[in-house]
């Protein structure tokens, strides 16, 4: 039984720490990728790209380990919360993944062309929506409900320098034509940074009804039963 025990709880600090690694890839992700577009370097954009699989690759053994364990464990209480929790988690960073990877294809197609301008903002957003994730994953497996909410409460950062974004692109466009396949590009830069923050929102929500049992998504939804 001791044996069993600490298998168990090896293979509880493995997931942990597997989740912890998809979190610091998407991070680097999203900062590598936005920096290809600001840096013009299509080469990391590529780097980028590449790295996707790892995430892919971590994304499939982390739904292995949770299955295996929630079979053959019978885990209890909090630790089956944990587990349950974790197999949706992992579903949201590996679409952060995939956003980043979004971007970077952006910026290699964008660093062909004249650039638009500086692309002040969009470095923010990807700073804000880095950390994000950061912050929501240290939450998470620290069990800190406090933390998720301060994650929360930066999604409205993301959302204003989105909006900020398109009205500057739109100006753009309408001021001169021949720049629209650009600023459309610059616009689903945004709308993936907007995604991702989106994804570590997800998250924090979920981080919170697991510490406090108390459910925050669609608060207006809930008024409306």
């Amino acid at each position: 039984m001791y044996h069993t025990d600490k298998i168990y709880a090896a293979e509880l600090s493995e997931l942990r720490q597997k989740l912890l690694t998809v979190g610091g890839l998407v991070e680097h992700a999203i900062e590598r990728s936005v920096r290809a577009l600001a840096e013009r370097d299509s080469e990391l954009a590529s780097q980028v790209i590449a790295d996707d699989a790892r995430i892919n690759v971590l994304e499939v053994e982390i739904d292995e380990l949770c299955l295996r364990m929630l079979a053959l464990r019978q885990p209890a209480a909090s630790d089956l919360r944990f587990i349950t929790f974790a197999l949706k988690i992992v579903t949201d960073l590996e679409r952060m993944g995939d956003l980043a990877t979004n971007i970077a294809e952006r910026a290699i197609s964008l660093n062909k062309e004249p650039p638009l301008g500086p692309y002040v903002d969009i470095p923010r957003m990807a700073s804000i929506s880095a950390s994000m994730v950061k912050d929501v994953l240290d939450a998470f497996v620290a069990a800190d409900s406090k933390k998720a909410r301060e994650v929360l409460e930066r999604d409205n950062e993301v959302d204003e320098l989105y909006h900020s974004i398109f009205r500057e692109v739109v100006d753009i466009m309408s001021k001169d034509a021949s720049t629209s396949s650009r600023a459309m590009s610059i616009l689903f830069v945004a709308k993936h940074l907007e995604r991702i923050a989106d994804h570590a929102t997800n998250v924090a929500e979920m981080v919170i009804f697991f510490v406090e049992g108390r459910d925050v998504r669609h608060p207006r939804s809930r008024e409306l039963r």
